[in-house]
């Protein structure tokens, strides 16, 4: 079996000609972003091209292929630093993050989902974080910190959507961030709706009353008389589950792709 073996150089060698081949179709797919640019503004279309929708259904394809030896983590990350550059060359792209209490992880959050490609920026407050959507290609990602609810601010706000919660990966840790953008949201067939209400009743009541109507829920931030819940699926905003649940000011901010790993 040993004379079978190959050689570590016979091995190295392999990996060298990997790499080219892998640079090479890296290359080849950074050139078709080139053409689908190219194609855009000749039709007009000057949209912000990022579909997280579609992205969630690419990656939970390849996750879903056999394997012998590399990791989901790996596997979620090239491809977050594939479709980053992709999204680069098609247009302007920037990143503004606030992270609360803990702006160095929620940084590094938003680069591990967005990839090397875009300008990052430290914004000071939420509001900087969200004002900076309204540039083409802005997005925002920003702490889900109880000091804050910045969150509460894109009920008035609804060019504004929530579109990927941070990490990707249960195995990252749990959902600590999330990014915003001027996005339409579609479903990925494995998602989170963000509804907020200003009922005045506990968590758990309002809980109850969407669960009569069918709706799931679980309460993620409190404060300054709002909440924010996630209700697992896709919901539109004009659901009339929704619209018949319980506050005065309510509505739906949003949507995200589920963990990967979940």
């Amino acid at each position: 079996m040993d004379a079978k073996r190959p050689t570590l150089e016979a091995v190295r060698q392999r990996i060298d000609a990997i790499d080219a081949d892998l640079l090479r179709l890296v290359d080849e797919r950074a050139a078709l972003a080139v053409a689908v640019a190219e194609a855009k503004r000749e039709s007009g279309d000057d949209r912000f091209g990022l579909r997280s929708a579609r992205e969630a259904q690419v990656i939970r394809g390849l996750l879903a292929k056999p394997r012998s030896a590399v990791s989901k983590g790996a596997v979620v990350q090239i491809w977050r630093e594939l479709i980053g550059e992709s999204l680069r060359i098609q247009g302007p792209m920037t990143l503004t993050v606030w992270g609360g209490r803990d702006p160095v992880r929620v940084a590094e959050l938003a680069r591990r989902r967005f990839g090397a490609a875009p300008k990052l920026t430290l914004a000071e407050t939420p509001e900087a974080a969200l004002a900076a959507t309204k540039q083409k290609g802005g997005i925002a990602v920003l702490a889900l910190d109880p000091g804050s609810r910045w969150w509460g601010r894109m009920l008035v706000e609804r060019q504004l959507s929530v579109f990927a919660a941070l990490p990707e990966l249960a195995a990252w840790g749990p959902v600590g961030a999330l990014a915003v953008a001027e996005v339409e949201v579609e479903p990925s067939g494995s998602d989170e709706t963000y509804w907020i209400t200003d009922a005045p009743r506990s968590a758990e009541a309002i809980e109850g009353d969407l669960g009569r109507d069918g709706v799931a829920a679980r309460l993620i931030c409190d404060g300054g008389g709002l909440k924010l819940f996630g209700l697992p699926g896709y919901f539109q905003r004009t659901d009339e589950r929704l619209s018949r649940a319980p506050g005065r000011l309510t509505g739906v901010i949003g949507a995200a792709p589920l963990q990967f790993d979940l």
